[in-house]
């Protein structure tokens, strides 16, 4: 399978399919640099279907499910001591788990959460859509499982979250076509603008580079949606890829490579900075 649209970038990515053959992959969360956790959802909204939440071991390429019959398990988050979080979207819940324990229900009566990720205090910062596309009721925040503060609000569509290792949160606003930024003293400002329909996010381990897909012609092969790279230190932007029906999703693992799901397309793909 190969995408064939070429784009001008600050510096270059070699591009793999890593598997395919996938039903609707959607979230996507690197451990370390050893397996990807990844939702399936090929039956959205339909509790008791075909979803999946799973395991890629990259080293054997082994796939094991964590969970299945959920109506939307939308993004994935990893936490402190294995744990791993997922926003089920119409169902209004962030389900934990962990090999040892199992899974567990984290929040419940939440309205439509989206994006996810989790500090390094273990504190889980989530999104919630109840009113996608329209300033309103849309929110950010934060809870440590028992107490939820609001960290933003009013947004039209505030979609997928991560945090820096120093407490600097970035969230994608699809239908405003930014990226905003929160300091870690609440401080909340305008990062990029101009994008089109911003999606996935992700960061790198020392939290320079800042990894993004945009969805202008979501679905179409060969289409305007890209992959991108934003350094955070020089503003500098690079293409990663370009040509991918629907990357949906996006994370990074602990050794600098790039990976996401390509829903439409069925497959994970990664990419690896050339020349480093």
């Amino acid at each position: 399978m190969t995408f064939g649209i070429s784009w001008a970038s600050a510096r270059d990515f070699k591009v793999d399919i890593v598997m395919e053959g996938l039903n609707s992959p959607t979230g996507i969360a690197a451990r370390s640099a050893k397996g990807l956790y990844f939702s399936e959802i090929p039956t959205p909204n339909v509790g008791g279907g075909s979803n999946t939440v799973k395991f890629l071991n990259l080293r054997n390429g082994r796939v094991s499910v964590i969970s299945e019959g959920e109506p939307n398990p939308v993004n994935i988050a990893l936490g402190r001591r294995g744990n791993v979080y997922w926003t089920c979207q119409t169902a209004g819940v962030i389900l934990k788990y962990n090999r040892h324990y199992g899974k567990s229900l984290f929040l419940d009566e939440l309205m439509m959460p989206s994006g996810i990720t989790v500090d390094r205090n273990g504190d889980v910062l989530f999104t919630e859509l109840p009113m996608p596309g329209t300033p309103g009721a849309n929110s950010v925040s934060v809870s440590d499982g028992e107490h939820i503060s609001l960290i933003s609000d009013g947004e039209p569509a505030p979609t997928d979250i991560v945090i820096a290792r120093n407490g600097t949160a970035y969230w994608t606003c699809s239908t405003a076509g930014v990226i905003l930024k929160r300091s870690p003293a609440g401080v909340i400002s305008l990062l990029l603008d101009g994008l089109a329909k911003p999606t996935g996010i992700a960061l790198d381990r020392k939290g320079e580079n800042l990894y993004y897909t945009e969805l202008p012609t979501p679905g179409v092969f060969d289409g305007d949606n890209k992959v991108m790279e934003l350094n955070l230190n020089t503003m500098e932007k690079s293409v990663v890829a370009a040509g991918f029906p629907l990357p949906a999703d996006v994370t990074v693992a602990l050794n600098g490579k790039i990976y996401w799901t390509c829903t439409t397309a069925g497959v994970i793909a990664s990419a690896t900075p050339q020349g480093h």
